[in-house]
């Protein structure tokens, strides 16, 4: 049960204070009554309306972004484009970013405002793998599969890296596929192995796949099929 005014500023872009002048002047009825009081309680199962037109009751979001370089994984930055300033969507500052990225790091970003969802997914305990299309700036050497498998050491690390594993598209390009998120972790992975990243683009995270239809800064609701997977564990 939620105050009236609350439910609605959920719901809508009107914040508290507007949706009182609402109910002062009328323009805001429950099944069909006039509501009188902002601190009323409702459940969401009543028919809401402003001047005759029904509210959606507030659920969670959940978005994916393709997020372009450049652009950094944080609600506010005075320098950078953010990730949220590319959302617009109503109650943009509820949303937060699910598991983030470098600014140079392109690819699937997950923005929530549904904060179990968030710790389900970045927790080190959920298992998520992450994919991660890597451009190396030199050739791969034979013995990168073995040592990713064994768990690489970073420097500054007290315990090596959980194992890893790698398919190779090329000598210089490879799907990396790791359970956690260390800060720079890719980066210092295969720096840790005499190599170095020049491009990296994340196109999954757990059983949700970055759609190729968005082009980089685009963005779509994720369907209730891709989160539900994290909840269920996801890959």
């Amino acid at each position: 049960m939620l105050r009236l005014d609350k439910y609605i500023s959920n719901a809508t872009d009107l914040s508290r204070s507007e949706v009182k002048r609402y109910i002062k002047y009328g323009d805001i009825t429950i099944d069909d009554e006039p509501a009188t009081n902002p601190a009323q309680k409702v459940s969401g199962s009543e028919t809401i309306c402003i001047d005759g037109s029904a509210i959606l009751a507030p659920t969670h979001r959940y978005f994916m972004l393709n997020k372009p370089a450049g652009v950094v994984s944080a609600t506010k930055d005075n320098t950078n484009t953010t990730a949220l300033d590319l959302i617009y969507e109503h109650r943009s500052a509820e949303l937060q970013i699910a598991g983030r990225l470098d600014i140079d790091t392109t690819g699937l970003l997950l923005i929530t405002d549904d904060g179990q969802w968030n710790h389900r997914l970045t927790s080190p305990r959920s298992d998520c793998q992450k994919i991660y299309l890597v451009t190396l700036g030199v050739p791969i050497s034979p013995d990168y599969q073995d040592k990713l498998a064994n768990g690489v050491w970073l420097e500054g690390e007290k315990h090596p890296c959980l194992p890893a594993t790698m398919e190779v598209i090329d000598e210089r390009t490879v799907l990396l596929s790791i359970a956690e998120g260390k800060y720079h972790q890719v980066k210092r992975m295969f720096a840790a192995l005499g190599n170095h990243v020049e491009a990296l683009h994340r196109t999954q995270v757990g059983d949700i796949v970055l759609d190729e239809t968005l082009e980089p800064g685009d963005y779509r609701p994720l369907t209730e099929a891709e989160v539900a997977s994290i909840l269920t564990g996801g890959s």
